[in-house]
């Protein structure tokens, strides 16, 4: 059983920066997908980047490119998400997730889909102008 506890997000005005973590706990192999995700009100939960966890091939959704960056601490077992130059429309609330079992082959990356079985809890984000 793995689970998932997040921490940061909070306001922020638009143009500023915020950094989410996710720790990890329980057991997990050397390789496996993570992400992040976020879901604001009335909208479709949308994955925003991913990473291979011990191979670190990321993947980006067009509206975060260039502006937040999804890295992990292996020693903290922490997943972490970077959010520059924050737009109103970034905000939502954010959610981690993990999928011990999916692997990656051929040096693709993890696809952002609702499949993961693991999530955190949420938090949220607000960026005002």
């Amino acid at each position: 059983q793995v689970q998932l506890v997040e921490s940061g997000g909070g306001s922020v005005q638009a143009g500023g920066s915020l950094g989410l973590s996710c720790v990890v706990f329980g057991y997990t192999p050397s390789r496996y997908c993570m992400a992040w995700f976020r879901q604001a009100p009335g909208k479709e939960r949308e994955g925003l980047a991913t990473i291979y966890i011990g191979v670190g091939t990321t993947y980006y959704h067009d509206s975060v490119k260039g502006r937040f960056t999804i890295y992990q601490d292996n020693a903290k077992r922490t997943l972490h998400l970077q959010m520059n130059s924050l737009k109103r429309e970034d905000t939502a609330t954010y959610y981690c997730a993990a999928d011990p079992a999916r692997m990656v082959a051929g040096g693709g990356y993890c696809a952002p889909n609702l499949s993961f079985p693991y999530w955190g809890q949420g938090t949220q984000v607000t960026v005002s102008s």
